[in-house]
């Protein structure tokens, strides 16, 4: 067996944070090592444990759009890796889903990067996944964050996430659409 089907076969087994999982066990990643795009989100939301394909729910769908990747390319491993900051589905708080859980990255995400090519472009979908992979902009909102993304190109870009309250967070950003997207999509066609 490959190192990169042992990892996926390690992940899969993983069972670190079952106690805290109240819908039970289900990591759900996808990557392979040509894959030059690297999706970084929050973790699984109920419908995406449910199916286990990442991003299948309605964030999915904005997140195409804002990339302008077909679902053929975003669910095809040798080009594009989804790795969430927390592999399995946390469950309900107040507001929205908890947190990932913090086990997640640090156990498996060093591994996973080592996997990809270097060359890849990271996308870095909510301010989970910010805050960890851009630490020197912790004291940044995540609008500034992102209105800032040109300060980590080629290699990365932050973007909000795609839940149905961005909508709002759109139209009072509307230099998302007329700046980031263009320069977002071109970085994904450059990549795929």
């Amino acid at each position: 067996m490959s190192p990169e089907k042992e990892l996926r076969a390690a992940i899969a087994a993983c069972r670190t944070c079952a106690g805290h999982l109240p819908h039970g066990v289900r990591p759900v990643a996808s990557f392979s090592a040509t894959a030059r795009l690297l999706i970084i989100g929050q973790a699984p939301g109920s419908k995406v444990h449910e199916s286990g394909i990442p991003w299948d729910d309605a964030s999915g769908d904005r997140l195409r759009e804002w990339t302008g990747l077909t679902k053929a390319q975003m669910y095809d491993p040798a080009r594009v890796a989804l790795v969430p900051m927390g592999f399995c589905y946390p469950g309900k708080a107040s507001g929205g889903d908890k947190p990932p859980r913090r086990e997640c990255a640090p156990q498996w995400h060093a591994r996973v990067l080592d996997v990809l090519p270097d060359d890849r472009l990271t996308l870095l979908v909510g301010t989970y996944a910010q805050a960890h992979y851009l630490p020197q902009t912790r004291k940044l909102s995540m609008t500034e964050r992102v209105r800032a993304f040109r300060d980590h190109l080629p290699h990365a870009i932050p973007l909000p996430h795609p839940a149905w309250r961005s909508t709002l967070w759109m139209r009072q950003n509307p230099w998302f659409e007329a700046e980031v997207l263009p320069v977002l999509r071109e970085a994904i066609a450059r990549r795929i």
